[in-house]
């Protein structure tokens, strides 16, 4: 994956180039994270440009928004429980500390992760796990990106 969508995610899922794009749901895209050292990492991007935080959205739209980010974390949930038995619990993350745009991050967690990080924050994992070619999102992430997908897609059904 490589191209200028990085530089403009929502811009490149509204026209259809974001390649990491999972589904559109009711207020964003969920699209699976650039890397994958938690498999299933996951993200809901909001669906309008220039909007920075959750309190820029109209009341009704930041509901959505929230309801969009627990059905991408259930999704990402039921998915990593079936896949791998060592799956812990779904972290859900709204921080807004760098990229300019309302994001929620999803995060699998695992037994298997080191002890001195399991019970800890996502973002105290050594640097090198995010640059790490080994955790990059490829084709070898197929079948997690068309479960979650499908997942996301079972449980609009459902409501």
């Amino acid at each position: 994956m490589t191209g200028n969508w990085r530089m403009d995610r929502i811009g490149a899922a509204l026209r259809g180039e974001n390649p990491t794009m999972l589904r559109q749901l009711g207020s964003g895209f969920a699209v699976i994270g650039d890397v994958q050292f938690l498999p299933g990492y996951s993200v809901l991007l909001v669906d309008k440009p220039g909007v920075e935080r959750l309190s820029d959205l109209p009341r009704a739209k930041r509901l959505s928004f929230l309801s969009d980010m627990d059905q991408l974390g259930e999704a990402v949930e039921r998915v990593c429980r079936r896949l791998d038995p060592a799956f812990r619990r779904v972290n859900l993350e709204i921080l807004g500390n760098t990229d300019p745009f309302l994001h929620a991050h999803v995060w699998p967690r695992y037994e298997w992760e080191p002890g001195e990080l399991v019970g800890k924050p996502v973002w105290l994992y050594p640097r090198d796990r995010w640059s790490d070619g080994q955790f990059t999102l490829g084709p070898q992430h197929d079948v997690l990106r068309e479960a979650i997908g499908s997942e996301l897609d079972h449980l609009r059904s459902m409501d």
